[in-house]
């Protein structure tokens, strides 16, 4: 038996990674692998089953409710040779954990989505799939304030930064801004 890997892709938001996981999807299907795309229920963008990019690009995609079992919603995991997932951040451990047992028994499996919410902690989705993917890689985007690294998603209300309340909450550029750690400190946007 083939073993597969269990990849994660993360980034702040607006470094792509949307569009990375659209591209990968394209050119595994031009070169005939079966691909599913799965969006899980937290992620309410774009409807139920759109992943569309910030550049346009878009696929259609499989609704993963977050207490539905992975291989009930893709059906016979036969079908499929790859996994790629959209917002990874929002899955739960035990779907992260259903994941890596496709990647042990041959599929490979992608992962794309945040690493930290905006209080600098880990998603739950994410802290899994860090403890048992094989392989992690950063999508690195510039903080908006400084052009340095950015690290943190920061949620803001006006020019404030705020650093509690409750950790979903779904929205673009007018909740959030990417920054560096330093920026983040300072407090203001």
């Amino acid at each position: 038996m083939i073993i597969m890997k269990m990849y994660f892709y993360y980034g702040v938001m607006g470094s792509s990674k949307t569009a990375n996981a659209l591209m990968k999807k394209f050119n595994f299907e031009e070169r005939g692998r079966r691909v599913v795309l799965l969006k899980p229920s937290l992620d309410t963008r774009n409807g139920k089953t759109l992943i569309k990019s910030r550049i346009g690009l878009s696929s259609e995609a499989l609704f993963l409710d977050r207490e539905a079992k992975i291989i009930d919603t893709i059906g016979n995991r036969n079908l499929y040779d790859i996994i790629i997932v959209d917002e990874a951040q929002f899955l739960s451990t035990a779907q992260v954990d259903e994941l890596r047992n496709f990647a042990d028994d041959g599929i490979m499996v992608m992962c794309y989505g945040l690493r930290n919410d905006y209080t600098g902690h880990l998603f739950e989705g994410s802290k899994r799939i860090i403890e048992v993917c094989d392989t992690i890689r950063e999508i690195q985007s510039m903080c908006s304030k400084c052009g340095t690294k950015a690290v943190v998603d920061a949620r803001y209300i006006g020019d404030q930064i705020i650093y509690e309340g409750n950790i979903i909450d779904i929205g673009g550029e007018d909740k959030y801004i990417t920054l560096c750690h330093s920026c983040w400190m300072k407090g203001r946007v």
